[in-house]
This record gives structure tokens, C-alpha cells and sequence, in this order.
């Protein structure tokens, strides 16, 4: 079944979301600053950020929730702004608390948003079906929503911010407490519903989850500091290069290695330390040889492809203020 809106026909436009230097502020505190994107049917783009980036405060100007304060942005060819009614019917909406009612049952809440989505009577018996089983809830229908694990709630909210099927769906941190193979089948079903066509915009803090979209945009104090596919930002935003040192002791490597020549950054990972450098291969032997003078037992030292999480720690760092920087 293709998946279309039944709400009020507009012409396809050729992007599902288009924003122009969005910002809003809060006094005198800007919390999004200038937020460029376009953002094709069928893509899903992860809007990747720490708390407090300006990811929600994003989300809720695209859902037509919060007026901006300067800058455009059309959602499936409304104007956030100037219709934003008309956006809230053409969008889904999933946010990391689930947005359910967990005193109803589960056929309560499908019922609910089937008439909050205003979803034809027509429709309702096949929308009903479809959630139930997308959220493998068949023979479920009585519990309590309350009652659910976190996998069993996480796909009902997703079910019923989609019952009118819209073709753009904002998920707002949508797998935060679910465990690991309830959050890999989320992610099943969001890339089916792109290949239908839908286009999908998420928040998320989880760079492995970031490997499952299309593109990225890392934004940062409000900004978008980055913005590519996966491997193009692995491959192009850091300032440097990255070198993985397995030593011991740990902890007085990573201290002393803050202030070695050439390092312009250092961090654990795990069992071993992420380094950013300007020059990898001058700075291995001198790295090996400044580690040893000062008691440190060097393992292994190797040059490695950096991972999203150190680009982003890489551009954030890049963008703080030197006192943030030096926390």
C-alpha cells in the first residue's frame, strides 16, 4: 500500500522540509541560530547534537508547535509560520517520552489518535490493523499502555503518530531507554517507511544510531557545525588526524598527552586513547618516544578512520569557547 496523506491535497513539493536560516531566541538567549536545510521525500535525516544543541527546540518549530522568531521553513509545503495547523496535519510527531496514554489500553490510544489525525471512518478498521501488527500488539488489544515494555510502547507510539500516514514523521529522541534489539527493529521500520517515500527527521544523541541515516546535520550551541552522509563526515570534518594509543597507566597518559607537542586533542576510549594530531606520522615516533621519558608503557600506537562520535567531539571542541574547551 503506498504510503500517502489523505489530508488536503497541495503539489509534492521538491523538498519535504526546506528551512532558511531559522533562529529562535529566548530573550537574549538564541537557542537555534540560523538553521539552513532542505530535505528530500524519502530521506531520513538524523539531527545529531548533545541535550540542549537545540535539537527539540528544531523539532518544535518544524511541527508548526513554536513560532521562529526570524528565518523561514516549509514542512510539506506549508509554511511553519503562516500555517501551521495545516503542517500539524501533514506531519507525524513521536517524541522520546512516546506520547501515549498509559491509562488506556492500547486499542484506547490507537482510537484516540485515529480521531486526533482526523483518519476516515472508511479507513480506521485497515489503520487499526496496520498498527497492530507494525507493533506486533495482535492479541494485545486490552493491556494497559502503562503496562508495556519499552520495545512493545516505543513501536505503538510510533503506530499511532502515523495513522494517517503523513509523508513527513519528526522523531524527537524516539529510542532513549529502549534496549538494543527493540531499538535495531525500530529502525527496520523507519527505513521501510522511507522507502515508501516518507520522509523521516530524527533527534538523536546516539552516534551509532547517526549510521542510520541518510545524512546528518551535527549542530552544536544552536549551530550546524557539520552536514553530510555518514561517511562523508567521517571522512572530511576532522581537523587532524586520529592516532589510537593503548598504553598504561591510562589515566596519567591522557593528562600528560594535553600539553605533548602535536596533540590537539586526547580522549579514552575505552581501554585506549583517541588522539587527534596535525601530522600522524611525525607524531607516532616522537608520541612513543615523549610517552616513554615520562613512565608511560606503550602498547600499540596506530593511525585509525575516525568515527562519528570523534568527529563530533572534534567539531564541538573546535567550536568552544577556550574555557569550554578546557573542561
Amino acid at each position: 500500500m503506498p504510503w500517502a496523506t489523505e489530508v488536503q491535497f497541495v503539489p509534492e513539493p521538491a523538498n519535504s522540509v526546506v528551512v532558511e536560516n531559522l533562529v529562535k531566541r529566548f530573550g537574549k538567549f538564541v537557542a537555534v541560530d540560523r538553521v539552513s536545510l532542505a530535505i528530500p521525500p524519502g530521506e531520513v535525516f538524523g539531527f545529531l547534537g548533545p541535550n540542549g544543541a537545540g535539537k527539540s527546540t528544531t523539532i518544535r518549530m518544524l511541527c508548526g508547535l513554536l513560532r521562529p522568531t526570524s528565518g523561514s521553513a516549509q514542512v510539506a509545503g506549508y509554511d511553519v509560520a503562516r500555517k501551521p495547523e495545516a503542517v500539524r496535519q501533514n506531519i507525524g510527531y513521536m517524541s522520546q517520552k512516546f506520547s501515549l496514554y498509559n491509562d488506556l489500553t492500547v486499542i484506547e490510544n490507537i482510537r484516540l489518535f485515529a480521531g486526533l489525525y482526523s483518519v476516515p471512518s472508511s479507513k480506521l478498521k485497515e489503520r487499526i490493523d496496520w498498527t497492530l501488527e507494525m507493533a506486533n500488539l495482535r492479541g494485545q488489544e486490552s493491556l494497559l499502555t502503562g503496562t508495556l515494555p519499552g520495545g512493545w510502547k516505543q513501536r505503538l507510539a510510533l503506530g499511532c503518530a502515523v495513522l494517517h500516514k503523513p509523508p513527513v514523521i519528526f522523531l524527537d529522541e524516539p529510542t532513549s531507554g529502549v534496549d538494543p534489539i527493540s531499538r535495531r527493529r525500530f529502525w527496520e521500520l523507519i527505513h521501510q517507511m522511507a522507502e515508501d517515500g516518507v520522509t523521516v527527521f530524527v533527534t538523536t544523541h546516539y552516534m551509532e544510531e547517526a549510521e542510520y541515516c541518510n545524512r546528518l546535520a551535527l549542530i552544536f550551541r544552536g549551530k550546524i557545525v557539520a552536514l553530510g552522509t555518514p561517511a562523508e563526515l567521517k571522512r572530511g570534518s576532522m581537523k587532524g588526524e586520529l592516532l589510537l594509543v593503548e598504553c598504561t597507566p591510562l589515566g596519567n597518559a591522557v593528562e600528560v598527552l594535553q600539553s605533548a607537542p602535536g596533540v590537539m586533542d586526547a580522549a579514552v576510549f575505552g581501554n585506549a586513547l583517541h588522539l587527534v594530531v596535525r601530522d600522524a606520522d611525525a607524531a607516532i615516533p616522537q608520541l612513543q618516544t615523549f610517552l616513554k621519558t615520562r613512565g608511560i608503557a606503550v602498547q600499540r600506537m596506530e593511525r585509525i578512520r575516525p568515527s562519528l562520535e570523534d568527529v563530533f567531539v572534534s567539531l564541538t571542541t573546535e567550536h568552544s569557547t577556550p574555557e569550554e574547551g578546557a573542561r
